[in-house]
């Protein structure tokens, strides 16, 4: 079915996903997630209905913890949980998500990724709050764009859903969450088509109820913690299969090409560049641009962060390929890198790129532009190993030297600025 266009940014784009695979959403504002959560209590008010033909419950709580244990209670009740949240108000969430994700309740938790303040108060977007959550046992799914939230949000619905394990859905905050697009939207009508329902009431089955109780929340002791602990390893083997199951049923449906990591570039690439986020348009504009130069430059978008399988890593990139560098929207002091460095670096041992040179390069803190000048500094550059982007670092030295500044927005293009609005 052909899609309908509207104009909206990245949270609004969330919302209108998820409002369809809603029962019951638990919010509480935090900038720049805030607007989800109030799109959808305006559409629950106007009783408009999720695919299972009623309105979404909308709970507003005291605090993020507070919707986040409203989270785990609903789902615990048999009713398809939302929360929407970032930075400081993901944090607090934290202890629920081991919960909801150790006991595999289908939840998706939509991230408009900001800053954690630490040594000053930053509100606007990078990694840090995402990043913290690794360990929790939440499938991570990055989106770049609001065409990609859309989209992606879908998937990992229906991901949750069929595969039992949470999602924590994340885009930039402010440059995506709040980039205003035209991009197409979901007709109800195909999402439930791709719905798995004997999923959903296997589901709602399982629920907590007196006419069939079950254990749940129970303390253990040495004894038996830790085998009962790993009883979930299938769940997680099993789960980049579902979610490849549902992007290849999205890009069926609207043409679209989503794999768990994307390659873009030239075929025979000899230096690769490997993020997510919104930075990967900024890198795609660049490569297209250097490589109608003469150059040999590729990138892997990376969709499914955790779990991270290294395997497809291996397959996007291409066999040509001398050096990758990796860029970490947050800063992990003390580490050897930031983790998705960490990750490509384990993912590639004993590998036929074991052998590749792999750099490591933090961008956008605190929303922090990162431009194609920058991305040029981080193709051009075969020296440092460890760097920085889009500040000039005179403590540590870190910084690339980013004063190539070609035009490389495509043939034809028109920019205009904007005075005064806001």
């Amino acid at each position: 079915m052909a899609r309908k266009m509207k104009t909206m940014d990245g949270n609004n784009a969330a919302a209108w996903a998820s409002y369809r695979f809603t029962d019951l959403a638990a919010i509480y504002p935090i900038t720049p997630s805030s607007v989800m959560a109030e799109v959808t209590d305006q559409w629950s008010a106007k009783g408009q209905k999720n695919l299972f033909g009623d309105p979404v419950t909308v709970v507003e709580m005291q605090s993020e913890a507070g919707a986040a244990g409203t989270v785990h209670g609903s789902l615990s009740a048999g009713a398809l949980t939302t929360t929407y949240t970032a930075s400081q108000g993901l944090l607090l969430m934290i202890p629920n998500m081991y919960k909801i994700a150790g006991e595999l309740l289908p939840n998706v938790i939509h991230v408009s990724a900001r800053c954690v303040s630490s040594h000053a108060l930053n509100i606007f977007g990078d990694h840090s709050d995402v990043y913290a959550c690794r360990q929790t046992g939440y499938a991570m799914l990055c989106s770049s764009n609001p065409q990609e939230v859309m989209d992606l949000a879908a998937v990992a619905h229906l991901a949750t859903i069929e595969g039992r394990v949470p999602f924590l859905h994340f885009f930039d905050g402010f440059r995506t969450s709040h980039e205003i697009q035209k991009i197409e939207v979901w007709d109800d009508a195909d999402l439930a088509e791709m719905l798995n329902w004997e999923a959903a009431q296997n589901f709602r089955d399982n629920a907590l109820n007196p006419n069939h109780p079950v254990l749940r929340g129970s303390a253990q002791n040495p004894d038996i913690f830790f085998q009962a602990r790993e009883a979930c390893n299938k769940y997680y083997d099993e789960l980049p299969a579902v979610v490849e199951k549902y992007m290849d049923k999205v890009n069926a449906k609207i043409g679209t090409d989503y794999k768990l990591f994307n390659y873009y570039g030239a075929p025979d690439a000899e230096h690769v560049i490997i993020a997510m986020g919104s930075v990967m348009d900024t890198v795609e504009e660049t490569v297209d641009y250097l490589n109608a130069n003469g150059g040999k430059y590729g990138m892997v978008r990376v969709r499914l962060y955790r779990p991270f399988v290294a395997e497809k890593l291996v397959e996007a990139l291409p066999d040509t390929v001398k050096q990758i560098s990796v860029l970490d929207r947050t800063k992990e002091p003390g580490s050897l890198g930031e983790p998705l460095y960490l990750d490509v670096v384990a993912a590639l041992k004993d590998t036929k790129f074991d052998g590749v040179k792999i750099f490591t390069g933090r961008y956008g803190l605190g929303s922090k532009d990162t431009t194609p000048n920058q991305i040029i500094a981080v193709f051009k550059n075969t020296e440092k190993k460890r760097f920085t982007l889009g500040i000039v670092d005179d403590v540590t030295n870190l910084s690339l030297d980013d004063s190539f500044n070609p035009d490389t927005a495509p043939a034809g293009t028109i920019s205009c600025k904007f005075w005064g609005l806001g």
